[in-house]
């Protein structure tokens, strides 16, 4: 079994909904990784995004680097008590999607691996491990790319975002 990093746009009165009702947010989500399945839109024009198993490398070096908006995990949570996979869901509301898109776009994927040696991720215990792999850093790359693009497009539209582990 592995751990998904994933993540949903909605707009501010859908943040609103799913906050005061949590069966109707994961509905929603379902809905809407659903209907995006088989087309597999970018994710600049997605509603859901998932950063697979990258989500533990991203989170290393997003800290590492001082992004001031919790990325990888949302920052709110909302749904105490329900677990959508590995822990109740968090939230971002669309302030932070702007700051988080801003700060990702302003962080290009190089910055973030400068002097990061792989050792430090297997010290660190980052998932999903095996960190030994020559040009492991550069598998994250692509997964950081798209959730820039993710962000960027959920900031233009001035959205929050559903995030969560599953």
């Amino acid at each position: 079994m592995s751990m998904i990093g994933e993540y949903v746009r909605v707009t501010a009165a859908q943040l609103d909904r799913a906050i005061q009702d949590p069966d109707w947010a994961l509905d929603h989500v379902e809905e809407v990784q659903d209907s995006e399945e088989e087309s597999e839109p970018a994710p600049a024009g997605a509603r859901h995004f998932s950063t697979y198993k990258a989500w533990g490398l991203l989170g290393y070096l997003l800290e590492r680097a001082e992004v001031p908006v919790n990325v990888i995990h949302g920052e709110e949570t909302f749904a105490e008590g329900r677990d959508w996979g590995y822990g109740p869901p968090r939230c971002l509301r669309p302030d932070r999607v702007r700051l988080a898109a801003r700060t990702l776009r302003a962080t290009p994927y190089e910055r973030l691996v400068a002097g990061v040696d792989p050792a430090d991720l297997t010290r660190a215990e980052v998932y999903p491990l095996g960190w030994d792999e020559p040009g492991v850093l550069e598998w994250g790359r692509n997964w950081y790319d798209g959730l820039t693009d993710f962000f960027e497009a959920a900031a233009a539209a001035d959205e929050g975002m559903l995030v969560w582990l599953d």
